[in-house]
């Protein structure tokens, strides 16, 4: 599982650096509302290992303007309320389905790095079928009219990836 966050971080890394033009001061603005998620098949385990990554500030806020309360991923008193606000984001806001069927996201954990928010789950995926995967996202939309959510599927080293622009919800992947 390290070897898949590395991976995942250093891709991220480098979209940051495009996207924010290589600043990572945090009172910057960046000038795009995007977020990346990448899933992949572990056919080994026959799960799926999720990471999302959304900026910091975006993801306080709509965690704010929903839950109603305060969201503050830097207040280590705040961890485990921030656990609970992130477990109910991300199950409610990213899905998964393999013909139809649904796979329940497990939260596995999250970090903050820079100025974003990395956010890791994981999906008991028994008789996968990956000719036929839809993935609904809609990370953000609460908050941005223009938000733009960047969806990697990988199965056995094949990648697929595919863009949803506000209000587009679902995208289909077949390997």
């Amino acid at each position: 599982m390290a070897k898949w966050i590395n991976k995942w971080r250093f891709f991220l890394l480098v979209l940051s650096l495009l996207v924010t033009g290589g600043s990572f001061s945090s009172t910057a603005l960046h000038p795009f509302h995007v977020s990346a998620s990448e899933i992949e098949y572990n056919a080994k385990e026959n799960r799926l290992e999720i990471s999302s990554k959304i900026f910091t500030d975006d993801f306080e806020k709509v965690l704010e303007r929903l839950y109603k309360t305060k969201a503050d991923f830097n207040n280590k008193t705040l961890k485990p309320q921030m656990n609970g606000l992130v477990t109910q984001y991300i199950t409610t806001h990213l899905s998964v389905r393999t013909n139809g069927r649904l796979l329940p996201l497990k939260f596995f954990g999250w970090e903050v790095d820079h100025e974003a928010v990395y956010i890791y789950t994981t999906a008991a995926a028994p008789n996968f079928d990956a000719k036929n995967i839809t993935v609904e996202n809609t990370i953000l939309y609460d908050l941005f009219e223009d938000q733009l959510n960047i969806v990697h599927f990988i199965v056995n080293g094949n990648r697929k990836s595919s863009k949803l622009n506000y209000p587009e919800r679902k995208v289909g992947f077949s390997f």
